[in-house]
């Protein structure tokens, strides 16, 4: 068993502010579309696969690696938000990238 800080559980679901629902719709059809430009390979197969696994368990069933991958998500998310995560449009590209580990710019906190 992994302990993972509150600090760490609570900013993770603050910043992946997408469900598992709407993650998944949104891995299943973004890279069928035609005019979805190249995103990072991790985005899709890794990331973003590996977010929405985490979301569908209880804190107490993360691994090692869950922990290293909320890690990630959050600091990504913060270089590309910093703190204020108020709605905020940007081009397509920029909100595709992140989409893909769960965090929609547009959806209001």
């Amino acid at each position: 068993m992994h302990e993972v800080s509150d600090e760490l559980w609570n900013e993770f679901h603050r910043v992946v502010n997408m469900t598992s629902r709407e993650l998944s719709e949104w891995l299943r059809t973004r890279p069928a579309g035609e005019d979805s430009e190249e995103l990072p390979e991790d985005a899709f197969t890794g990331k973003g696969r590996q977010v929405l696994e985490i979301l569908g368990k209880r804190r107490r069933d993360l691994t090692g690696e869950d922990i290293r991958t909320m890690r990630q998500v959050v600091r990504m998310v913060h270089d590309e938000r910093r703190e204020d995560l108020a709605p905020k449009a940007g081009e397509a590209h920029w909100r595709h990238r992140l989409m893909a580990v769960g965090h929609d710019p547009l959806k209001p906190a």
